[in-house]
């Protein structure tokens, strides 16, 4: 997808560093001091325009949430989104590369992982780069509190089969799988601008929920 050039999104995104966070690596292991409480931290990988991590925040106040996205052409949308949105204090957003999280979060600082209509990278040889990939899984079970979630939604079959297999090699516990979400859809589910788009063209959007198993000491 090529993303187009908004030569004012880095000046508008300095503007709002209480929504977008500067040097968030100064904050691993500090993110409730940031947020001012106490409250659980869900994190989007890939928040895009920030409908779902903004809806989400809308509708669980005692939560806190951030949407992780890299690009300023991108991340500008989910600020944009947030500011509309009205005052929201358990919204943050982060302008990283979502391979980078153990720069960022140390483990227990987060309790929940959405990944929401990620890129396919369809090519076997790109396996590595799906969000779902062995080499995610293991770096999110290192920023997550024990028995830690990740929650997935997509509409490409292929990235949803292999997600499964991936999550269960590794471990992990399937704690909900839909192959038709909205077939028969849950009252809190937050849609997506993917998901909108996908669903309206009568696509089946796929959902798994999974959770890291912590193995105790003996």
């Amino acid at each position: 997808m090529r993303l187009r050039n908004k030569p004012w999104a880095e000046d508008f995104i300095a503007a709002h560093p209480h929504i977008v966070i500067p040097n968030p690596e100064d904050h691993k292991g500090k993110w409730k001091e940031v947020f001012q409480n106490d409250n659980p931290l869900h994190i989007e990988v890939g928040t895009g325009k920030g409908q779902f991590v903004t809806g989400m925040a809308k509708a669980n106040p005692h939560i806190n949430y951030m949407g992780i996205e890299l690009y300023d052409s991108v991340i500008v949308s989910a600020l944009e989104n947030a500011l509309e949105a009205g005052t929201l204090p358990n919204l943050k957003l982060l302008k990283v590369n979502g391979a980078h999280l153990a720069k960022f979060f140390e483990k227990n600082d987060v309790s929940r992982v959405y990944l929401n209509f990620s890129d396919p990278w369809p090519k076997v040889r790109h396996e590595k780069r799906r969000l779902s990939h062995e080499n995610f899984l293991k770096l999110y079970e290192s920023i997550l509190i024990d028995n830690g979630e990740v929650h997935f939604k997509t509409d490409n079959r292929g990235l949803f089969e292999f997600s499964l297999m991936s999550m269960s090699a590794y471990g992990m516990l399937l704690k909900y799988v839909s192959l038709d979400l909205h077939a028969n859809m849950p009252e809190d589910n937050i849609m997506t601008e993917y998901e909108e788009k996908f669903s309206a063209k009568g696509q089946p959007i796929y959902r798994l929920e999974s959770q890291f198993i912590t193995k105790k000491a003996e």
